[in-house]
């Protein structure tokens, strides 16, 4: 199975990270030990997830997402009403 994730910065909380793995538990540890040059230095927790059957669709979903500033803002606007 592969994630479509999106991480929340603890502090400060509004920052948030797309991203896209097969094992989101050791991707999340990896964002948090500083092992991902864009996240390093913070603290991130798992907001939220999409789980696919396999890679290719995960992948389309994390592009399309980050090419398009208006699907990006949509979820992460849903994502923040589900964090409150």
């Amino acid at each position: 199975m592969h994630c479509v994730y999106v991480l929340q910065n603890l502090d400060p909380e509004e920052e948030f990270y797309l991203g896209c793995s097969a094992d989101l538990r050791r991707r999340v540890a990896e964002h948090n030990s500083g092992l991902n040059n864009s996240t390093a230095g913070r603290k991130w927790r798992l907001a939220y997830y999409e789980a696919y059957v396999n890679k290719r669709a995960a992948m389309r979903r994390e592009t399309s997402l980050k090419k398009n500033r208006r699907m990006k803002s949509l979820l992460l606007s849903r994502v923040r009403g589900s964090l409150q």
